[in-house]
């Protein structure tokens, strides 16, 4: 499946719908675990974390606030929505507010 497709975007989107309340996953995080579905399934691996950053800027249904850098920043051009609906939902954050403690709030689909 190439990067940029419909169906790479349905993918990102799909993981990124599981992401439960409180909890995040990092765009690396995210690649890295379609990476490996892919290889286990016969197939070759796709995509990195700047391709889950388009994936996710394609828009769709989804918890795109769950989805943050590897320092715990949310997107930069949606910084204080994302940080409203992280408090909202409990996401533990550092002292300052402005970043999630990644490891604290990271979560692995279980497959």
């Amino acid at each position: 499946m190439a990067v940029g497709t419909d169906a790479w975007v349905a993918e990102v989107h799909a993981l990124v719908a599981l992401i439960p309340a409180g909890r995040v996953m990092t765009y690396g995080l995210i690649a890295e675990v379609l990476a490996d579905r892919a290889a286990a399934a016969g197939r070759q691996p796709r995509g990195g974390p700047r391709q889950v950053g388009r994936a996710m800027a394609a828009g769709g249904d989804v918890p795109w606030w769950r989805v943050v850098t590897a320092d715990g920043r949310p997107p930069a051009c949606h910084e204080g929505r994302a940080l409203a609906h992280l408090r909202a939902e409990g996401t533990p954050l550092t002292a300052d507010g402005e970043r999630v403690r990644v490891r604290a709030a990271v979560w692995f689909p279980e497959d």
